[in-house]
């Protein structure tokens, strides 16, 4: 475990459908520090969670740590490995690639976030 993975003091911590989650307050938002396991799949561990065929939040943020797969609804895909900023809208699955934890800094205004950052659908044309 890097130290990207240590417990982080004066934030909140939970775990949802494998995953690890410390977060802290930020205005009307929140930062996030995620951690997704090895063998971490959306369909096998988040899916159970929300009962939705995919995962219906807008995350923005920053891979710290790993590599992540994304598959859209439209059946785009992409693939994101640290360093890299994210923007993943609405309407996706995700996966860890390989055997390394990935670590996603992430900011998050809930349900708003989409509005607050000016995301709509996604829109690639390239699969």
């Amino acid at each position: 475990m890097s130290t990207l993975e240590d417990p982080m003091p004066g934030s909140t911590r939970t775990t949802i459908g494998g995953l690890t989650v410390d977060e802290q307050e930020a205005g009307v938002g929140r930062v996030k520090r995620v951690i997704y396991p090895p063998g971490w799949g959306w369909r096998e561990h988040m899916q159970p969670v929300t009962g939705t065929d995919s995962c219906q939040h807008v995350h923005v943020g920053f891979i710290a740590q790993g590599t992540m797969g994304v598959e859209f609804d439209d059946g785009c895909t992409e693939e994101y490995s640290a360093p890299s900023v994210v923007v993943t809208e609405a309407g996706h699955t995700g996966w860890v690639v390989g055997d390394e934890a990935v670590v996603l800094i992430q900011v998050d205004c809930g349900k708003d976030t989409e509005t607050v950052f000016g995301l709509g659908e996604h829109r690639h044309t390239h699969q």
